[in-house]
């Protein structure tokens, strides 16, 4: 779809030619059997498919011109910055097409929202839960951010050098919100969308060897720490594991070493919100065990953050690891009495782990009822459901 918003500039066209190439993949593949190039046949099928559309409106004589003189589906002049980073031809249109929505032209959460549901694959309701808005609300805002890119004639390519830092928040949040709903999925059967968090790791690897800027290094850090305990975070029936409870002899050694060495390289260092963020990762990495976790320093490492409600619910949690529950609980209730986490089901969670932790069991039975009410995913209702049985005993 990337590919075919590039050469016919057409949002709409692109995602009705990718959808028509997959219909279209279901119903000849099974027959025919699977092509040698699988990515060429759909990028193949994509394109006489936005060409037809396109002959139809009468505008196809210059985009056919564009196509039978392009090397290959992925064409790209001598003046693209990826050519100029290294990066060679396995340049992926999937980045100018992030750099795309993440054009300043485009409201912040307009740029974030329209890269999850064109790049990560979203659906446009598992958007709206990102953004804990109604799926109307987010369809609306989708349409605009499509026709704000075609009314400003916004251009499909990564920006040059000079202008790439002013771009660089808004991609770094379309990754990480990526990466977050693979990590975590919004909701759905499973715990991890892991197609989805590879994919982020995938394109942040890029953005970092066209910039190597201190950010997305300290991103790519994260997200290697995090996906790092991908495969302990649920059993063997896919359901949720709490990382106290993850062998961590199956941590993804690698990654961990590559998120460490990444914070210790000389572009890791600048303190940024994503560099605090995978120090707190890496503070859980190092950690034998549960037991030995340093919750003083991921303390003081979220202190180190811009407030948001998030943020103090983990900061809550830690105050709870280090200080005592009592202290985490007297956190969290100044939390939930401010309304900015309400119908948020980690708020009761957490409320319900810490009562439990400080042996208020009635207390953590009510709050494990209300997080069970308010679970997005099937695998933290089970849990949630298991911890409620535990205290009811």
């Amino acid at each position: 779809m990337a590919t075919i918003i590039r050469f016919t500039g057409d949002w709409d066209v692109a995602e009705d030619a990718a959808a028509g190439a997959f219909e279209r993949a279901l119903l000849t593949w099974p027959r025919d059997g699977v092509p040698r190039n699988p990515a060429a046949w759909l990028t193949t099928s994509a394109r006489n498919l936005a060409l037809d559309r396109l002959r139809r409106r009468g505008v196809e004589a210059g985009k056919l011109q564009e196509w039978t003189t392009m090397e290959d589906a992925r064409g790209r002049s001598p003046d693209d910055p990826a050519e100029h980073a290294g990066i060679g031809p396995d340049w992926d249109d999937r980045l100018r097409l992030i750099f795309t929505c993440a054009h300043p032209a485009l409201p912040l959460e307009a740029r974030v929202a329209l890269t999850l549901r064109t790049v990560g694959g979203l659906s446009t309701p598992e958007v709206a839960k990102a953004f804990l808005v109604s799926e109307s609300t987010m369809a609306q805002r989708i349409v605009r951010a499509k026709a704000k890119i075609t009314n400003a004639a916004i251009p499909y390519q990564v920006p040059p050098p000079e202008a790439l830092p002013e771009r660089l928040d808004g991609v770094l949040a379309v990754l990480y919100l990526v990466y977050s709903e693979g990590y975590k999925a919004t909701s759905g059967s499973s715990l991890q969308r892991l197609d989805l968090a590879q994919e982020a790791i995938r394109l942040t690897r890029l953005l970092v060897a066209l910039l190597p800027d201190p950010e997305p290094v300290a991103l790519l850090a994260l997200m290697l720490l995090q996906h790092a305990r991908a495969a302990t975070r649920v059993d063997e029936a896919g359901d949720l594991v709490p990382m106290e409870d993850q062998d961590r002899s199956r941590w993804d050694a690698a990654e961990i070493a590559e998120g460490l060495a990444l914070l210790a390289s000389p572009n890791g260092r600048t303190r940024g919100a994503y560099r605090v963020q995978a120090e707190i990762q890496a503070v859980h990495a190092r950690a034998r065990s549960a037991s030995d976790t340093d919750w003083l320093a991921i303390l003081d490492r979220y202190d180190e953050l811009p407030d948001s409600p998030v943020v103090d619910l983990n900061r809550a949690i830690a105050v709870g690891m280090a200080d005592g529950p009592h202290a985490g609980l007297a956190a969290l209730a100044r939390l939930a009495a401010s309304g900015r986490l309400e119908g948020y089901h980690l708020l009761p969670a957490a409320q319900a782990d810490l009562s439990r932790r400080a042996g208020l069991t009635a207390q953590a039975a009510a709050y494990y009822r209300a997080a069970i009410a308010l679970a997005p995913t099937e695998p933290e209702r089970r849990y949630l459901e298991r911890r409620l049985a535990a205290v009811e005993v």
